[in-house]
């Protein structure tokens, strides 16, 4: 009887062993498909519009997701204005769109300035797989902010417009205003890019002592396998959000991961389609190795880019490692241009317009629509 009982259990245990991976696999087709229902729910892809205070659609305002040929590429803006007769602003983000962090950090710009959240080539709204890398050059850049400028200006009756860039939008909109000065009222450049291969080699020194001081040795080990020197490696770039948002020195000073203060915040988004939401990160994944990521570590703008005809202007946060402060101080310093102003902020780290956004306002409002630099830090009118 034993033995004609143990057969029985081993003749059963397949088909538990089954039962069980069919049960799993059920469990998680139902999941995704859960998953997949939120993800639409949370991406009808419609901007709000702006309410006055009986609820209905603010007299004037405009809030907009807009999709134009640029430079025989389809490229998408989201655009914000209380006013639209308010001066238009143009935002030249960085490596990654960052529109879909304004629901949790809000700027308050729209409320003073026609504000266009241009995703640019190959980012975003405007990411395409056709869109060949090596057609993402600087020269190809400016070109396209030219024509989103022109557009711009046209549109809404105005002369000039102000530039506004962040990290890697930086390095494009600062020679953009260096070329086409005719276009723009004043430069904003926000974690302004300067020597990038020495701002990477002095966040990773940076980092590795911070690490090493605090007993972290696996990241140590890391940060060690991957020395920034004369070249960028890409074990450096693949560590780099993780090991620069853990210690507060990433995109603002309180998201300590990508995945919950970038990632998440992109899937909630409403703005966004479901596609777009995927392109936003399919966007990001090809970003290095675009000839204009190649320029990027490879010049030196304190020596190529710093004599300007135009207003010029740094916020820089204390604690951004991603670009180096000390060094946009130094490219402050070698420019030449007739109104310059470099405004340190003391909270933050890459994302002053996020972290501090009172205090951008007032800045903006008192200095470069007056054209002037009473609130800097260092000032200079030459």
């Amino acid at each position: 009887m034993p033995d004609a009982a143990n057969e029985e259990i081993m003749h059963n245990i397949p088909k538990k062993i089954k039962q069980m991976t069919l049960a799993l696999v059920a469990i998680l087709a139902g999941s995704i498909l859960i998953l997949w229902i939120v993800l639409l729910v949370y991406s009808p892809g419609d901007p709000r519009p702006f309410l006055d205070n009986q609820g209905k659609p603010l007299n004037g305002s405009l809030s907009e997701k807009l999709f134009l040929t640029i430079g025989g590429v389809r490229q998408g803006m989201f655009i914000k204005s209380k006013n639209q007769h308010n001066p238009v602003l143009l935002y030249l983000h960085g490596g990654l769109p960052d529109y879909h962090l304004t629901h949790d950090y809000p700027t308050g710009l729209e409320d003073h300035f026609t504000l266009v959240w241009w995703e640019q080539r190959g980012s975003g709204l405007s990411f395409s797989a056709g869109i060949p890398a090596g057609s993402i050059t600087l020269d190809q850049m400016i070109s396209d902010t030219r024509e989103v400028t022109n557009y711009l200006r046209n549109r809404f009756g105005q002369e000039k417009i102000y530039l506004m860039g962040r990290s890697g939008g930086t390095f494009i909109g600062i020679q953009a205003a260096a070329r086409m000065p005719e276009l723009y009222h004043a430069y904003i450049g926000i974690g302004q890019m300067s020597d990038h291969l020495q701002s990477e080699r002095l966040a990773w020194e940076y980092m590795l002592k911070r690490y090493r001081d605090a007993g972290e040795s696996t990241m140590v080990r890391k940060l060690e396998a991957s020395p920034v020197t004369d070249s960028i490696p890409d074990g450096y770039l693949r560590l780099r959000d993780e090991a620069m948002h853990t210690i507060g020195i990433g995109t603002t000073r309180d998201m300590k991961s990508v995945v919950t203060g970038m990632f998440m915040p992109s899937l909630t988004c409403r703005e966004y389609t479901l596609k777009e939401k995927f392109n936003l990160w399919r966007g990001k994944a090809r970003s290095g190795v675009h000839p204009l990521w190649h320029k990027m570590i490879t010049t030196n703008l304190i020596q190529q880019v710093n004599e300007f005809t135009i207003p010029i202007y740094f916020f820089h946060g204390i604690y951004d490692y991603t670009v180096s402060y000390p060094l946009a101080k130094n490219y402050f310093e070698a420019i030449q241009a007739p109104v310059k102003g470099f405004y340190k902020f003391e909270n933050s780290a890459h994302s002053p317009h996020f972290e501090e956004p009172e205090k951008v306002r007032r800045i903006l409002l008192a200095d470069v629509l007056a054209g002037a630099s009473t609130l800097g830090d260092v000032s200079r009118i030459n």
